[in-house]
């Protein structure tokens, strides 16, 4: 390679002329046009981005709202949950959950369960573990009532 630095493979003058408009400062009806519409279409752009901003600001207030009255919480707790916090009943809940104790109101997960209401979940088991369901109930009834022989009601009675 030569060290001839006025020829330069990169440096082709006829490139120049590919990359520079012919046309300097004359702007056609079309073009003009052109302008006009893409500056009306960015207008549009933009008032429609500030719509969205407004709506989806206007929802994530009334999620929050909703959630922090379903679960009794004063609504000034609002102002302290995170903008970065997606905007659905199941993170704001969750988020509630996790700083419960910092507000000062009972989680969600935390309940009054004691052994009392357990003991009384058993009993009402085992009253109802061999009961028969009502519905059941009518239906042996009512074939009881139909029977047309003594053996008929004893097949009924005996399970048969």
């Amino acid at each position: 390679m030569s060290n001839n630095r006025e020829y330069n493979d990169w440096d082709d003058e006829e490139d120049e002329d590919l990359d520079t408009p012919t046309n300097y400062g004359v702007d056609t009806d079309l073009v003009k046009k052109l302008r006009k519409a893409n500056r009306m279409q960015e207008k549009r752009i933009k008032e429609l981005e500030t719509s969205l901003g407004d709506l989806s600001k206007a929802q994530r207030e009334r999620i929050v709202r909703d959630v922090l009255t379903s679960r009794g919480v004063n609504s000034k707790i609002a102002s302290f949950i995170p903008h970065e916090l997606e905007a659905s009943e199941e993170a704001i809940s969750g988020w509630l959950d996790a700083n419960a104790d910092v507000f000062g109101f009972q989680s969600s997960q935390q309940s009054d369960f004691t052994s009392e209401d357990a003991s009384a979940l058993r009993q009402m088991d085992l009253v109802t573990q061999g009961a028969m369901a009502p519905d059941k109930a009518e239906d042996l009834q009512m074939r009881i009532r139909s029977a047309a022989s003594a053996e008929e009601i004893l097949s009924l009675i005996q399970g048969q």
